[in-house]
């Protein structure tokens, strides 16, 4: 994809490198201080869309479903550990609502607020509303491989894992112009993130970075 990775590293800066050094790794994150109309950083905790759904451990997720012309596809979602299986649920869940709310052009969307909070939810705003404003959506695929979860001392997550957007592009509304990854340009990211558990029982992302050509491919 010519947008996702390249637009999120553009507004995310090194501003959580102490959350993430604090849950024992490395990196860090940012947020824009423009104020999107129309968005907040309200976590929306205790609120989920019309259409969610009682999961396992009872919390009312909402249902996320991706359209056919764009599919997200995790490899290897699964820890033997349930808070450790927990926490790649919800991530995993974050990545999808985000993609959901580009391709539905919905920068205020409440299934992204249910899954983030804080930095990561402003950055997930400013990611979303850049495709709104340049009348772009998503088509094809992205691989999502390599999860690496740990729980902090703390009892906070971090989950690391890598994005394959080779064949995943971006394309325009209007025109129907599509766009992939420019030629020379490591389609691989990777994803770091950190997350902490609310009393609802959700594990929302609160700080986010990227790397392009992070996981070493």
């Amino acid at each position: 994809m010519n947008g996702p990775g390249r637009l999120a590293t553009a507004v995310l800066t090194a501003s959580a490198a102490l959350m993430l050094s604090a849950c024992g790794s490395g990196g860090g994150d940012d947020s824009s201080s423009d104020k999107i109309k129309g968005t907040d950083t309200d976590d929306g905790a205790a609120s989920a869309s019309p259409s969610a759904s009682a999961s396992l451990d009872g919390v009312k997720r909402p249902e996320i479903t991706l359209p056919k012309e764009f599919q997200a596809n995790f490899e290897s979602w699964t820890n033997s550990d349930p808070k450790k299986q927990a926490i790649l649920n919800d991530g995993r869940e974050r990545l999808k609502a985000e993609y959901l709310a580009v391709i539905d052009a919905e920068p205020a969307s409440e299934t992204v607020s249910f899954y983030s909070t804080g930095q990561a939810l402003t950055s997930a705003r400013t990611w979303i509303q850049g495709y709104v404003k340049n009348a772009h959506t998503l088509i094809g695929e992205a691989r999502i491989f390599n999860p690496q979860v740990t729980i902090s001392d703390s009892g906070g997550g971090v989950l690391f894992y890598c994005v394959d957007e080779g064949k995943g592009y971006t394309k325009d509304r209007k025109t129907k112009e599509v766009e992939g990854t420019p030629d020379g340009v490591n389609p691989v990211l990777q994803y770091r993130t950190t997350l902490e558990r609310t009393p609802q029982g959700v594990w929302k992302t609160k700080s986010l970075e990227t790397e392009r050509g992070g996981c070493g491919q």
